[in-house]
């Protein structure tokens, strides 16, 4: 694969592995890894939109916000709706396909994967990885928040997912670019959909405006966008460094060298 991949040391695991549960093997579960403001509620309204496709929506949200204690905007609802053991979310995500569909997208934000949560699940899995530019991230972000942390952002969280997918797989797992997505959904889908052994579905373009049952709690304060949304956005301007507002300068710095990483894998 292009590029070397590091061992940070951070996939060892005790000596207990994990109850590991049996799929039917007809069962293609997909996991997207993104972080936040990157396009990946359009990207489960895509998926949501196939006949033959189950989505479910940041199943770790409740696990993170009991570990950390964050004070995220309904904290309170989101822990109620989800388990807050992420041993028992791992269950789920590898447990029955909703509706026996034969693919199970599943949305995943890489920030929710705490050290202390433990990875090996998800070599059960088809991973795939969503990415932003970190400025244009921030951008979104501090429309809503004024203060966003490194590891909110998740792309350092992303890079050591996806360097444990490559090496276990020995070749890059699919990375397609949000920007790439809204320049061009079809080629862009088309070109993930081959990666993933899965055939491209022209419903994957557009869908009915609205709410779904399948969105997160959290979709009252963050889903605004989306379930206005009837298809892919035109093109958004990508924002560069020096438009940024200074506060979040620094940060964009930090996260840059894992996203140019990480795009330098994409498919194009």
């Amino acid at each position: 694969m292009p590029g070397s991949l590091t061992s940070t040391g951070a996939y060892s695991l005790p000596d207990a592995p994990l109850k590991m549960l049996d799929s039917p093997p007809e069962a293609i579960r997909i996991a997207m890894w993104s972080g936040p403001r990157s396009i990946a509620n359009l990207m489960m309204r895509s998926f949501g939109n196939r006949a033959d496709t189950a989505v479910c929506d940041e199943p770790f949200y409740a696990a993170y916000l009991r570990a950390t204690g964050f004070d995220d905007p309904m904290r309170e609802e989101i822990l109620a709706a989800q388990p807050n053991d992420w041993r028992e979310v791992v269950d789920q995500v590898l447990g029955p396909v909703p509706d026996e569909r034969p693919i199970w997208y599943q949305k995943h934000m890489t920030h929710h994967m705490l050290p202390e949560f433990r990875r090996d699940w998800i070599d059960q899995v088809t991973n795939a990885f969503l990415i932003r530019s970190p400025e244009t991230m921030l951008a979104s972000y501090g429309q809503k928040r004024v203060e966003v942390t490194l590891r909110e952002l998740g792309l350092v969280e992303q890079w050591d997912l996806f360097d444990q997918v490559a090496t276990r797989l020995g070749e890059a797992p699919p990375v397609i670019d949000s920007a790439d997505v809204l320049a061009n959904p079809a080629r862009t889908l088309s070109l993930l959909c081959e990666a993933l052994e899965i055939p491209f579905r022209r419903e994957m373009l557009s869908w009915d405006s609205g709410g779904r049952e399948t969105d997160g709690v959290w979709g009252a304060h963050w889903y605004h966008a989306v379930r206005a949304s009837t298809g892919f956005t035109k093109p958004i301007e990508e924002i560069s460094f020096d438009r940024l507002p200074d506060h979040f300068k620094g940060l964009a710095d930090l996260a840059r060298p894992y996203y140019e990483r990480l795009r330098d894998h994409r498919l194009a």
